[in-house]
């Protein structure tokens, strides 16, 4: 894989948009990164260059959050669940054809964008919710895996359990880092990640940190729901664009 300077330049520029979603609202970032690059590059590429940003952003939140112990005991589940899909999903990544990627990027970019803007799920009483976490990481392990983005079953689970707005951030945090770390291991050892695509998707993670701390800025002096209701109509036109692309 060779990137020219305008496409290192446009990576550039695309993850400082993506950090800076996750900045202001906590998540999004594989789904502006890879879902913008997708619509110019190799979608699958898209999603080897975000591998990096998405596992030291994760980090860095979680650092931040300084919620780990209470996230884990509460979410240990789907964690596991997560983590343990996820990875074995990746090993039929290379199997996958370009069109079929292209489709569940869009799909899984479009049922995020409708969940967040309109739809609640019925609330999961506490005695479902084992049984929740498991649906939730297996579901978001498979999506993943192949894509990348894992958060569209995620945040349904999190609705589903009446989240507030910091618990719903913290708890992000930690399961969107439990799944970065397979994910990165996943496509190390079935050879998605070259030397190339590694040392490209590490110079990504300058511009997602400056957009991640641009973006924390931004929460503080702006209205975050506009903000946010803004990116997830970005996300639907881009995924409509992908399922177009996927049939057309």
């Amino acid at each position: 894989m060779i990137l020219d300077f305008n496409l290192l330049l446009l990576g550039f520029l695309v993850f400082l948009l993506a950090g800076t979603v996750k900045g202001v609202v906590g998540i999004g970032l594989p789904i502006t990164s890879v879902g913008i690059l997708s619509q110019i590059i190799d979608p699958r590429v898209a999603v080897l260059l975000a591998i990096f940003p998405i596992v030291i952003s994760n980090l860095w939140q979680v650092y931040r959050s300084g919620y780990v112990l209470p996230a884990i005991k509460r979410y240990g589940v789907f964690a596991a669940t997560l983590a343990i899909s996820l990875f074995i999903t990746t090993f039929f990544a290379t199997s996958v054809s370009a069109e079929v990627l292209v489709f569940a990027l869009g799909l899984m970019i479009v049922l995020f964008a409708v969940i967040n803007l309109s739809f609640t799920p019925p609330a999961l009483p506490a005695r479902y919710d084992r049984v929740g976490q498991i649906i939730g990481g297996i579901a978001s392990g498979i999506s993943g895996g192949l894509t990348a983005i894992w958060a569209p079953p995620m945040v349904i689970y999190f609705l589903a359990r009446r989240l507030d707005k910091e618990e719903f951030i913290r708890a992000s945090a930690i399961l969107f880092l439990c799944g970065s770390i397979p994910l990165l291991f996943g496509y190390v050892n079935n050879g998605l990640i070259t030397a190339e695509t590694a040392q490209i998707s590490g110079i990504m993670v300058v511009p997602t940190l400056i957009g991640f701390a641009l973006g924390e800025q931004i929460r503080k002096k702006l209205d975050a729901s506009k903000f946010r209701t803004a990116v997830l109509i970005m996300f639907l036109v881009m995924g409509l664009n992908l399922l177009r692309e996927a049939f057309f």
